[in-house]
Parts: structure tokens; C-alpha cells; sequence
């Protein structure tokens, strides 16, 4: 079982930034491919970003809406994933969750609000 909390959201005005963090537990986490998805007002949920295991090169992957504003990182020796969100729009308001994949199973954490005023 592994144990996903995020953390990092608040609100902020347009233009600004925010940086999100997604723990999770296990002794294995570097085997861990990562994923960020929100889902703002009204809408389904969307995967934003992805971070490969280390062994695939801990290669970062966007969406077309969010490329070049938001970079995803991880730190295997903190079991961290970080997701840094910058010229955020009124349109990334929304819950953003983490979502990790061990050995084909994902794990979801409870999301963090992400809110962004015009």
C-alpha cells in the first residue's frame, strides 16, 4: 500500500506561481512513474503532467495547456515529486491530484485546491 498526500495549493493571483509537492511512502519510490491531474469547475479530469522512474530517465511529459508554464521534478531521496506552476491563468483553477503508479497499480492522494484569481 502506498500513502499519497499532496500538498502546496492555495490561492493566487493570475501571473503568479505555485509550487506543489506529492509524498508518497515505500522503500521503492525512485520505480515510481508519477502523475499530476486536476480537475477544475465542471470538468473532467485531466492528466497535466508525468515524471518517468529514474531508470526510464525521470523524464517529464505535459499537456499542451500547460507546457512551457509548469515543470515537474522529483527527489528520490525525499520521495518527492514537485510540480512548479508559474504565469498561472484564472483556467488552472482547480483540485490537483497525484497519482502514483507501483508495479501497475495506482495510488491517489486526497488533491489540493488550486485557485486562481483574475
Amino acid at each position: 500500500q502506498v500513502q499519497v498526500v499532496e500538498s502546496g495549493g492555495g490561492l493566487v493571483q493570475s501571473g503568479g506561481s505555485l509550487n506543489l509537492s506529492c509524498a508518497a511512502s515505500g522503500s521503492t519510490f525512485s520505480s515510481y512513474t508519477v502523475y499530476w491531474y486536476r480537475q477544475g469547475p465542471g470538468k473532467q479530469r485531466e492528466l497535466i503532467a508525468f515524471i518517468t522512474r529514474v531508470s526510464n530517465g525521470a523524464v517529464g511529459n505535459y499537456a499542451d495547456s500547460v507546457k512551457g508554464r509548469f515543470t515537474i521534478s522529483r527527489d528520490d531521496a525525499k520521495n518527492t515529486v514537485s510540480l512548479q506552476m508559474n504565469k498561472l491563468k484564472p483556467e488552472d483553477t482547480a483540485i490537483y491530484y497525484c497519482c502514483v503508479n507501483s508495479w501497475g497499480r495506482d495510488y491517489w492522494g486526497q488533491g489540493t485546491q488550486v485557485t486562481v484569481s483574475s
